[in-house]
């Protein structure tokens, strides 16, 4: 095993749900996503918000595998230990975390009334979220050139990253936006109950019985 940060994990840790580094922007950060899922809602916008929760919840799925690996192994794949006004999991910050629960619905906007229209082929959908998905790792690159965005394993990079993060999380979101609403409702409700049944053993039932914060 090599790591390229062995200690990325361990400063993360540090500041994990600490307020120490509180900033009063994040509640700026929080009005301006809910006035726009307001305005979505006020719109009856459903499909853009059901694309915006798709997202989301995939992103959290994402983040709690990411820390439960920490817990097992020791290191999270890719850590946060600087720069964020409040770490929420070993590798989200109240700032990605935020963003992140708007992307989905930003992108909705580019979708076609047709998902079966094509360019060069290609569903619409499929490239219009695959295209993202790769700005999205572009942006990752930038991101570990600073000290606020760690990848800890030589192996964890922006094709791994655009490959099992982004491509599930913006050609989720994109296909999500076309679902029957049932359909919607069914599948976007179980990840958000998964997401729930992980937090609540990882950060409440385990910490209870080991004695130490888990993930």
């Amino acid at each position: 095993m090599v790591l390229l940060f062995p200690d990325a994990t361990q400063k993360a840790l540090s500041i994990l749900r600490s307020g120490q580094n509180f900033n009063f922007y994040v509640i700026f950060l929080l009005v301006a996503v809910l006035y726009i899922y307001f305005n979505e809602i006020h719109n009856k916008n459903w499909n853009g918000i059901a694309s915006g929760l798709m997202l989301y919840m995939i992103h959290w799925f994402v983040e709690i595998i990411n820390a439960v690996i920490q817990f097992f192994s020791g290191y999270a794949l890719w850590t946060i230990p600087t720069g964020t006004a409040y770490l929420i999991l070993i590798g989200l910050g109240i700032e990605l975390n935020l963003m992140f629960s708007i992307a989905g619905l930003a992108q909705s906007k580019l979708l076609p009334e047709d998902p079966k229209e094509k360019i060069f082929g290609i569903p619409k959908p499929l490239l219009i979220g695959i295209a993202n998905a790769a700005f999205a790792s572009i942006i990752e690159i930038f991101l570990i050139m600073t000290p606020t965005f760690v990848w800890v394993y030589w192996w964890w990079n922006a094709i791994t990253v655009f490959i099992f993060v982004y491509i599930p999380f913006f050609v989720g979101a994109a296909y999500a936006y076309y679902w029957e609403k049932d359909k919607q409702k069914k599948i976007i409700g179980s990840l958000a109950l998964i997401n729930v049944i992980l937090l609540v053993i990882f950060t409440v039932i385990l910490p209870l019985i080991l004695g130490r914060v888990v993930i």
